[in-house]
């Protein structure tokens, strides 16, 4: 099928949603399709559809920005968790394998067993350009002293210039007794973990590119503990695996252990209070979601 679709100027865009039935003040929608796009926001009123043509009845602009800005700020929880998350992982990382391999033993695809040769070899090709392109004080400290007889930085530092992609792809290739350590320290199997991971993976490339997160279904599902050995994670409630709630579920215990003292649950508490008609059920929040016991 040809995509036929022209380009609308911004007043077109408006007055086309102000036909569907949207409510608001034209030049203020006209503002608005200005800093956020008319593509960007119909993601936003989708929900509020009742057709291809309309939107339900009373649908206002205020309703839509809202969930739009309900959804930034989640954004910015979100990433504020994962980024303790990563450095607390990353960190644990990096000290079981220098501990047992060295400071350039990542170099050797012999400590990175999981890994087959054309990942490894992608491995080392990312930490290469990383390392070439980097701007950083301590690598070229480090290159101007020793890169005469050194070719690679340490992992110590490695890491610091690794995006999380390519550190996670280091951590699916280390062997399964550094991944049971790091595990350990959440409480949980090693192979839930590296479902976590993948997940919070997916979940912080969202939030870098300003993705909408509230509504959306996940790609991957992260795994739970099993019922029998982990029931806090089943009972009294059950945790949707496939919204946004499993996902503020995992990195309220992943803080916990990081930082207990955060004040973390209480913004995502505060955030829902503050915006009391967002709806829970479309992020996966069963009715009863605070008696978990995650959450207490």
């Amino acid at each position: 099928m040809k995509y036929d679709k022209a380009a609308l100027s911004l007043d077109q865009q408006a007055d086309l949603l102000l036909e569907r039935g949207l409510f608001a003040p034209r030049q203020v929608l006209i503002d608005r399709l200005r800093v956020v796009s008319y593509y960007r926001l119909s993601g936003y009123l989708f929900p509020y559809r009742v057709s291809d043509n309309r939107f339900r009845p009373n649908t206002t602009l205020n309703d839509v920005w809202r969930r739009y800005t309900f959804d930034r700020h989640l954004r910015l929880i979100v990433l504020d968790a994962i980024e303790r998350v990563e450095v607390a992982v990353r960190s644990q990382l990096v000290n079981e394998h220098v501990l047992r391999y060295g400071p350039f033993g990542y170099t050797d695809p012999k400590t990175v067993p999981k890994l087959d040769s054309n990942r490894f070899g992608q491995f080392l090709t990312r930490v290469y350009n990383e390392t070439r392109q980097s701007r950083e004080m301590f690598v070229m400290h480090f290159q101007q002293k020793y890169g005469d007889q050194q070719s690679y930085l340490p992992l110590w530092m490695i890491s610091e210039i690794l995006p999380y992609g390519a550190m996670f792809a280091f951590f699916t290739g280390v062997e399964p007794e550094i991944k049971r350590s790091i595990a350990f320290t959440f409480g949980i199997p090693d192979a839930v973990l590296f479902s976590w991971l993948n997940v919070l993976n997916m979940v912080r490339n969202i939030c870098a590119h300003h993705g909408r997160l509230w509504n959306r279904e996940l790609g991957i599902k992260p795994l739970l503990p099993n019922d029998r050995k982990y029931p806090q994670w089943h009972d009294p409630v059950t945790i949707p695996t496939h919204r946004v709630f499993a996902v503020l579920t995992i990195l309220r215990h992943m803080t916990f252990v990081v930082a207990p003292q955060s004040l973390w649950p209480d913004r995502v508490r505060s955030l829902l209070a503050e915006y009391p008609e967002v709806p829970r059920l479309s992020m996966g929040f069963p009715s009863n979601w605070e008696e978990c016991p995650i959450w207490c």
